[in-house]
């Protein structure tokens, strides 16, 4: 299942770096795609953990529909 976030204080290349490898870490193996740009983050697995993650590293992330 893919779970699709919007992260609207990502706002830079570092942002994004830290992001996804927030993903990685708490998803290992897991598909992460991040577009910079429409502050948009897909991953597949776990959303709870997904959110969790994002969370953890800073950013306020908001669930859309995939």
């Amino acid at each position: 299942m893919t779970a699709v976030f919007t992260v609207p204080d990502m706002t830079c290349g570092h942002c994004e770096k830290t992001v996804r490898g927030a993903l990685e870490e708490a998803l290992p193996g897991a598909a992460v795609a991040v577009d910079l740009s429409s502050k948009r983050v897909a991953v597949e697995g776990d959303a709870l953990k997904a959110e969790e993650a994002i969370r953890e590293a800073g950013y306020s992330p908001e669930r859309v529909a995939a």
